[in-house]
């Protein structure tokens, strides 16, 4: 997949400030981080009311306007393995950050546009809640803007966290590790301040301002976000991009089928392999050996050039690019084992729905709007990463004398644990909501106000929040450690790849339930919540999770260990002193 040259990526040095010194560093960061803050921020800050506005504004019914934001997130989750894999084989980080920032502008510009001229949408009737139907230039225009968003986002998510990990990684500094996993860990926590602060006080503006001002907002803090990335541009360490992943992989796979007739010995240091310059791999691994026939060397004067390079690329790989291969097909069982965790995280519309019908009132004069309440969730995040590095850890690897800390598998497996407890407590909440309407003779009444506290849905998102936590960032530490360096955006975007795919895998459980359900009266997900059964729908979620966890289970015990197992990435290199925790 390299070439000799891209072992011997450099920078250009330039002089900065009074004296020459070098690019990147942590003067970087500020830039880096506010670029994706404020276009999370920004895009986050339009999924929680959706739901309502498609409902409300573009007379959808709940159904239609779920799956619609299913998809969407799925494609925001989706374009970032896209953009991964093109800043890591064509156009590097930076012009795929600077390009995702000027497209999700556009977006929001467009989705704005939808909200400022009545013409862009149906006419609804206020009093009424009737709406005429979209045509079909409004429903392009409303796609095209959340196309958009999506395109941008996978521009500067699939490259953000990589390419600040460029500018930080010195290997000659001892403590790099420990530096890069600490900025994992904060960059995910920045990025989950900004979701925070996008649910409350973007939510708020559209509930109480309207939406002009509630996607007119998100528009100027995207245009801030471009900005503040471009004002570093000079100071930023630009690595080259490598030749093309899929590329790559597409020849281990052919050059395996056309070998096939070879015959491994089951001692391979008998073999004789292609090997790329300056690579540090001498031999390819036992796993997965039948695509090492695509590595091996049956001719030298056949296969070889005078300089040593393959004549037919297609016919003959190097060790790196086989290993890169088989190092994605591992991790993919333990990256599907997470869908299920996302997919729970992803009902979030259904949750606006139901804290809509419910008292969320503070004070006399204060409530919370309904799509403020993933902030608790989020709340949970950020107070747990904080609790786990800086109390939590420390004091264990006091109390042992050693450091201590969870294996990725544990935290993953942790996590998916939270989901499912997290769905149980969404189901007896909405059973107890829905019994309370019902007595109170508002089951025609939808939108009606039960008397029931909407903080009763607390323990869905503190147990979201705490499987996020523990689930999201154990798989992101386990990709970046697991796969090859050269592909650090590709396993920085794996986990959004399993919840792209949670966003399809609910839109399909969402329409199954509703097709299946309404054939014998109400649908479980009707667009009246009070004759629907969102309790039903919530049990089955439950036990689709605990499911999940008994294939994560078979999962990581045919993983094997990992790479450093029992160890942060910053503790790799000191592997004989670190405290093992049992694993999976």
């Amino acid at each position: 997949m390299g070439t000799p040259s891209d072992e011997n990526n450099t920078t250009t040095r330039e002089p900065l400030l009074k004296a020459p010194t070098s690019k990147g560093g942590f003067r970087t960061l500020p830039f880096i981080l506010a670029n994706e803050a404020f276009e999370r921020v920004a895009s986050v800050g339009l999924a929680p009311n959706m739901i309502l506005y498609l409902t409300r504004d573009f007379g959808m019914d709940t159904a239609k306007a779920a799956n619609v934001i299913f998809f969407w997130s799925a494609a925001n989750n989706f374009t970032p393995i896209i953009g991964a894999f093109l800043a890591d084989s064509y156009v590097g980080k930076y012009r795929m950050i600077g390009f995702g920032s000027i497209l999700s502008f556009l977006g929001m510009v467009l989705l704005w546009s939808t909200a400022m001229f009545p013409q862009a949408r149906p006419y609804c009737d206020k009093f009424s809640s009737i709406c005429e139907s979209p045509t079909t230039p409004q429903l392009l225009l409303l796609y095209s803007s959340l196309g958009l968003i999506s395109a941008g986002a996978g521009g500067i998510r699939s490259s953000s966290l990589a390419f600040g990990a460029d500018q930080l990684n010195k290997r000659n500094n001892p403590e790099n590790a420990e530096t890069l996993q600490s900025f994992f860990s904060w960059y995910y926590a920045s990025a989950t301040l900004s979701s925070l602060i996008a649910v409350t006080c973007i939510v708020y503006i559209q509930e109480n301002l309207g939406w002009k001002m509630g996607f007119g907002v998100p528009v100027m803090l995207m245009f801030m976000s471009s900005l503040s990335f471009y004002l570093a541009s000079s100071f930023y360490i630009k690595l080259n991009s490598r030749t093309s992943l899929l590329t790559g992989f597409a020849q281990v796979l052919v050059a395996s089928f056309r070998n096939r007739h070879i015959d491994l010995p089951s001692q391979t240091t008998n073999e004789v392999h292609y090997l790329r310059k300056g690579s540090m791999l001498r031999m390819p691994s036992e796993k997965l050996r039948f695509l090492n026939k695509a590595c091996v060397i049956k001719n030298p004067q056949q296969d070889l050039n005078l300089d040593g390079n393959a004549l037919n690329p297609w016919s003959l790989c190097t060790i790196d690019q086989v290993e890169e291969l088989k190092a994605l097909i591992r991790v993919m069982p333990l990256c599907s084992a997470g869908i299920m965790m996302s997919v729970t995280i992803c009902q979030g519309s259904l949750f606006v729905i139901q804290a809509n019908t419910m008292d969320r009132h503070i004070t006399p004069n204060f409530e919370i709007p309904a799509g403020s309440f993933n902030m608790f969730l989020l709340l949970s995040v950020i107070v747990w990463i904080a609790f786990y590095d800086q109390i939590a850890l420390p004091l264990a690897s006091k109390i042992k004398g050693k450091p201590v800390r969870l294996s990725f598998k544990q935290r993953m497996g942790i996590g998916l644990l939270c989901s499912c407890a997290s769905m149980v407590a969404a189901a007896i909440v909405e059973h107890i909501r829905r019994e309370i309407a019902i007595q109170q003779g508002l089951s025609d009444e939808p939108q009606a106000t039960v008397h029931m506290s909407a903080l009763w849905l607390l323990p869905y998102n503190v147990l979201g929040g705490l499987a996020e936590a523990f689930n999201g960032i154990g798989q992101i530490e386990f990709f970046y450690s697991e796969l090859p360096k050269t592909m650090s955006s590709v396993a920085s975007n794996l986990l959004g790849l399993g919840a792209s795919i949670a966003s399809l895998v609910a839109s399909f459980i969402t329409s199954t339930v509703d097709d299946v359900t309404k054939r014998g009266g109400e649908s479980w997900i009707s667009s009246n919540i009070n004759k629907g059964h969102y309790d039903y729908y919530y049990w089955l979620l439950a036990g689709l999770n605990v499911l999940n966890f008994i294939y994560f289970l078979a999962c990581s015990k045919a993983y094997g260990p990992c790479k450093g197992d029992g160890m942060s990435l910053a503790q790799e290199s000191r592997k004989g002193d670190h405290e093992r925790i049992d694993d999976f």
